[in-house]
């Protein structure tokens, strides 16, 4: 008789704990680099170029590796 792995819930608080332990280092490292670069330009252009670079490190690398790295903290086992 086989038995069936216990049964997990994805747990959000975790997980979004996770994205910003990870988004707040990116955020920091890019305004670092980007500022320097752009003196002299309005708020509004300096986002305009971290935003894509933000997001498109976040969709496919911060949240792949999150939800890779630490599944089981995300993803408990049920009570």
């Amino acid at each position: 008789m086989s038995t069936s792995p216990a049964p997990t819930r994805f747990s959000r608080p975790r997980f979004a704990l996770l994205v910003m332990l990870g988004v707040y280092p990116l955020i920091t490292g890019l305004l670092y680099i980007v500022v320097p670069l752009t003196d002299g330009w309005a708020t509004w252009q300096r986002t305009l170029v971290i935003v894509p670079l933000m997001v498109v490190t976040i969709i496919w690398g911060l949240i792949p590796g999150v939800q890779k790295l630490f599944r089981g903290f995300i993803n408990p086992a049920s009570r």
